[in-house]
């Protein structure tokens, strides 16, 4: 079939519009771009989430979402793109997890958003209307679909993990008292 027909026009504007924000929000961190802190401020925040050493969590965090972000929206490398873009996106959910799902209450639903669609165009592929099917789909083969999410999927336990064990490390450090001694005191006075 030559013609494109509505599915593949349904994947180039999800490809585009999930790559655009994924690309948007790795420059944030990348070049501080669109009002993002940059190298600098987002390891300094990375840091400061557990993810450390900071400075080298915002590199790959935003290469993963810029770099993924990109491909996904040129339809190129595809299931190396959605894997990378959805591991990016599940660590920043693990950050918002205790914050519950819904997005106004700082939840992870806007992370989980994007890394599932991201995941979903890895698995479901880019359409006709892509770098991956003009070239021959040489980067998008059946195989690397779940060889990319699996190796994803590994890393990003990995390093979600150690993030969550550091997270849990300094909570215990700074464990606050079980009971107001002051106001007990004063109680006790009374």
């Amino acid at each position: 079939m030559t013609c494109f027909d509505r599915r593949d026009l349904g994947l180039l504007l999800l490809r585009l519009g999930t790559g655009g924000v994924l690309a948007a929000h790795g420059a944030q961190k990348l070049f501080g771009w669109f009002g993002g802190g940059g190298l600098e401020g987002t390891g300094a925040a990375m840091e400061s989430m557990g993810y450390a050493p900071g400075k080298a969590s915002a590199t790959a965090a935003g290469l993963s979402e810029a770099g993924g972000g990109v491909l996904l929206a040129l339809g190129l490398a595809t299931p190396a793109a959605g894997a990378a873009a959805a591991g990016a996106m599940a660590g920043a959910a693990a950050v918002h997890a205790p914050n519950r799902f819904f997005a106004h209450g700082g939840g992870y639903e806007y992370a989980a958003s994007l890394g599932l669609t991201a995941a979903g165009l890895a698995v479901t592929g880019p359409g006709r209307l892509s770098l991956d099917h003009a070239l021959g789909h040489a980067v998008n083969r059946g195989w690397m679909v779940p060889t990319a999410l699996g190796v994803t999927a590994a890393v990003t336990a990995v390093v979600v993990g150690v993030r969550n064990q550091r997270v849990r490390k300094i909570a215990e450090g700074e464990q606050e008292s079980l009971f107001d001694e002051e106001a007990f005191s004063q109680q006790l006075d009374e």
